[in-house]
């Protein structure tokens, strides 16, 4: 269990467990028994970087930077890393692309997943879909970034994840939510 924080520089600090990599530090991971009782600054997000959100999953963080950049680091075995592969990263590590022209405006994560709000309004996800919970359509998890199915026309405006579960605000006050359902999330 592990806490992450923006500082009002912009940058990233996290303590607690950091078995796989989620403090973002560069140290421990590979499921090393190793925790910081003090809050650790993430190593760099890249160019001068900064975060503006932040989400926490399970053993992994994903933070929207400045640029509209997505960065995850931390437990990356259902390519909730989005960086096109299933191995962890200690480090933030950027995602592939969103999309053309697309950035991130808002992020959720679950259990094992995360979903951005694009400035397009539209919603791109990451990481284990077994239960649906990327909403593309199907049950296979994405290392990249894939796009949700339709919203129904109405742009996305508010985000939240549960465990296996996704739900958006959309900009006509109506709700959307896809994924797990045996406790009526949906």
């Amino acid at each position: 269990i592990s806490t992450c924080a923006i500082l009002d520089n912009g940058s990233i600090s996290c303590w607690g467990n950091n078995e796989h990599g989620q403090l973002g530090d560069g140290n421990c991971g590979s499921g090393m028994d190793c925790r910081e009782n003090n809050p650790v600054q993430t190593a760099s997000l890249g160019g001068g970087r900064t975060a503006v959100n932040l989400s926490s999953g399970k053993f992994f963080r994903c933070g929207v930077l400045d640029d509209g950049n997505v960065s995850c680091w931390g437990l990356g075995t259902y390519g909730q890393m989005g960086d096109g592969g299933y191995g962890p990263h200690s480090t933030p590590t950027q995602t592939s692309s969103l999309g053309e022209g697309a950035t991130a405006i808002d992020i959720a994560s679950g259990e094992y997943h995360s979903c951005a709000i694009l400035n397009d309004g539209n919603v791109s996800c990451w990481g284990s879909n077994g239960q649906g919970q990327l909403g593309t359509g199907d049950f296979q998890d994405k290392a990249s970034p894939t796009q949700t199915q339709s919203l129904g026309g109405s742009p996305a405006i508010a985000i939240t994840a549960g465990d296996k579960h996704t739900c958006v605000i959309l900009d006509n006050g109506s709700i959307s939510c896809w994924g797990l359902n045996d406790q009526g999330q949906i």
